[in-house]
């Protein structure tokens, strides 16, 4: 009878402690959640973010807040939801930067970027362009890679990020080229200065680069995304002009600490989910250059997986300086 006694007991305390847990996830959110971006304000991913914010805001009836963190490749911002309370009201809208290529390039990170986080939904994607100056003498891929054969390795590229950094990288071992990085510190400066013909080329997100695409400062050669884009029209493919399977993206997307009530990751990713896949939400995204990245928060756990061990093989055969 005391074996019987203990063992309802056990249940009776398991099933207590699974009411609470439920009854706080369907409470949930009862004040302001927090979304914490790892770049400054006006960039995609916070443009991204904004957006988000208002929906889920719409949508769940608490506000959610944008709170810009930016710096040392988004570890700033990581590592504070990493730290936070997994009770669901503090969130990272990350990019490539912190969740996938700091583990690559970094040889020590203050947080997992697996372990430490709960993923919960993606947002955009944004293909990436190979782009020079809009004065270079290169105005097709075949033309490129050929003043790159030739100058083996006297030519410069702005890498505005690591992850940028890594495409490039890519790119150059699928075509048997080399090139010498130039680092900065963020996007702008670096895309600047290939429009000013200070550096010889770069590769950046569609969203970055346009406007100065536009302006005739800069000139696009290539598109890593499996289609041309419609603001590029005339731009062809790096699958076109054969690289297989050559796709490269920038993305954002939602995660939480770990830990974090999984009734809570689902109400947000299905919030997200039918604030993106609205009309506005589609919208929102072809206005910056994105497409939809609607996957589901295990399918953002593999994409993530995935892309850390593609990452990892590109630095090590690319001998990309770790630090």
């Amino acid at each position: 009878m005391g074996t019987w006694s203990s063992a309802r007991a056990a249940v009776l305390a398991a099933t207590a402690i699974f009411c609470l847990q439920a009854s706080a996830a369907l409470a949930w959110p009862e004040r302001p959640v927090k979304m914490i971006v790892g770049v400054p304000p006006g960039s995609a991913a916070d443009t991204t973010a904004r957006f988000v914010a208002k929906h889920l805001s719409q949508r769940l009836g608490q506000p959610f807040i944008v709170e810009n963190r930016p710096g040392a490749s988004a570890i700033i911002a990581a590592k504070a939801v990493a730290e936070s309370l997994p009770d669901g009201y503090t969130m990272l809208v990350a990019t490539n930067s912190p969740v996938v290529t700091n583990v690559a390039v970094f040889r020590e990170l203050p947080y997992d970027a697996v372990k430490d986080f709960a993923p919960v939904a993606g947002i955009a994607r944004f293909p990436m362009v190979l782009v020079v100056p809009g004065t270079s003498p290169f105005k097709t891929m075949l033309e490129f890679v050929a003043g790159l054969r030739a100058a083996d390795g006297r030519m410069n590229y702005a890498a505005g990020t690591p992850t940028y950094q890594v495409v490039v990288e890519l790119f150059h071992e699928r075509n048997g080229v080399r090139g010498t990085p130039v680092p900065y510190k963020g996007t702008a400066p670096a895309i600047a200065d290939v429009a000013a013909g200070s550096v010889d080329y770069s590769i950046a997100e569609v969203s970055a680069v346009m406007p100065l695409i536009r302006a005739g400062k800069l000139r696009a050669v290539a598109v890593a995304a499996a289609q041309r884009l419609k603001d590029l029209p005339d731009v062809p493919t790096f699958i076109e002009l054969g690289n297989k399977d050559f796709e490269a993206y920038a993305w954002t997307g939602v995660f939480a600490p770990a830990r974090v009530q999984p009734a809570i990751v689902q109400q947000v990713a299905e919030a997200m989910r039918a604030a993106m896949t609205h009309r506005e939400g589609k919208a929102f995204v072809e206005s910056i250059g994105g497409i939809a990245f609607d996957v589901t928060p295990q399918q953002l756990r593999d994409f993530q997986v995935s892309e850390i061990e593609m990452t990892r093989r590109m630095v090590r055969n690319a001998n990309i300086r770790v630090e």
